[in-house]
């Protein structure tokens, strides 16, 4: 079962609306195929996993992540296919919560005789799952919000562009992949020129979807945004109209939606999100500075978070300190430092709402 959650971990934000379930299909204590949800979706993990193996699935025991689905879509059920190639035995983690999965494979597997057995890593695959849970039940999608601090809490450096060194960052990228969208502000484009996209080689293509909070559209139109918004979706929310620049915007394929403001000048953050999932996505990382993660957390509207922590010391030269709200909003939170060599760095995960 680990493997098959290794497997899915292979996709995981970039399977649109269906979970990224893995796959491992075992035959006398070997493994002779293993499969992933398909970019986009679809075929499901099962497919993948029986169309690749080595060998005859017959009589064989499979391990998947996720109840297998029992109902028709855009593709037949899984566990019709399973039943097909007689497949002796199902071991599967958790059950789908979606209304036309939901325990139905049980009930199947017993009519065909095929043994089943449930709730293998169960702790863990769960918490795996927690994005694709609350995109079925909930109207937000699932946010993680990560920054990078200095050593004594300062989120700005005097003198230089990057707080955290190059491995951190380069683990920032990749969570990046594992995310269908990004979300930031104005503020911070016009601060760090950030481009939003995952640069690790080989996930260059897994970039999220950018999303942006620009009220005034004050982005300048030669940002590195907007150079790249033909290759890279990017979505922005505004509020005051400029009608050359908005046509110049659509001319290069952004997307742009008007959003009225609150009493106090700023955009209805939970209303964002939910339009958001309405786009379509279930995975939000949210990458900016101080000020909108605050109001996220105040709102409680971050579901986990992640601080990049560099080793040094910025002292006189550091700005814009994380501390007040960490103290506030994340201190008392479970947390685990991801075991990951980030060469003096250190990556510390933040449990913000339970499953």
């Amino acid at each position: 079962m680990r493997l098959a959650l290794m497997q899915a971990y292979k996709n995981l934000g970039q399977t649109k609306d269906n979970p990224s379930v893995g796959c491992v299909i075992v035959k006398n204590n070997s493994v002779i195929g293993a499969g992933q949800t398909s970019i986009n979706g679809r075929p499901h993990a099962e497919f993948n996993a029986i169309t690749f193996a080595k060998d005859e699935v017959k009589n064989t025991d499979l391990y998947v992540t996720l109840e297998p689905c029992s109902n028709y879509g855009k593709t037949p059920p899984c566990v019709n296919l399973i039943s097909k190639k007689r497949i002796k035995k199902v071991f599967f983690s958790v059950l789908d919560p979606d209304p036309l999965s939901y325990k139905k494979s049980i009930a199947f597997f017993k009519k065909k005789k095929i043994k089943i057995k449930k709730n293998i890593l169960y702790s863990e695959i769960k918490n795996f799952y927690k994005s694709y849970f609350k995109y079925k039940k909930n109207n937000l999608p699932f946010v993680t919000a990560k920054i990078a601090i200095s050593n004594d809490f300062f989120t700005k450096d005097r003198r230089n562009k990057w707080i955290t060194n190059f491995y951190a960052r380069s683990r920032g990228h990749y969570i990046r992949s594992s995310c269908d969208s990004i979300l930031s502000t104005s503020k911070t484009i016009l601060d760090d020129n950030s481009k939003l996209t995952c640069r690790i080689p080989g996930l260059e293509n897994r970039s999220p979807s950018r999303i942006i909070l620009d009220k005034n559209l004050m982005i300048p139109l030669k940002s590195s945004v907007f150079k790249t918004s033909k290759k890279h979706n990017t979505i922005i929310f505004f509020n005051r109209f400029n009608k050359s620049k908005i046509k110049y915007l659509k001319k290069n394929k952004v997307k742009l939606f008007y959003a009225p403001l609150e009493q106090d000048g700023n955009f209805d953050l939970k209303k964002i999100l939910i339009k958001i999932k309405k786009f379509g996505f279930s995975r939000l990382l949210v990458e900016s500075g101080t000020s909108l993660i605050k109001n996220l957390l105040s709102n409680n509207l971050i579901d986990d978070f992640y601080l990049f922590q560099s080793k040094t010391f910025l002292k006189k030269n550091g700005k814009k300190s994380f501390k007040s709200i960490f103290n506030i909003y994340l201190k008392r939170k479970k947390k685990n430092y991801i075991k990951v060599n980030l060469f003096g760095d250190k990556l510390i995960y933040f449990n913000i709402k339970n499953v």
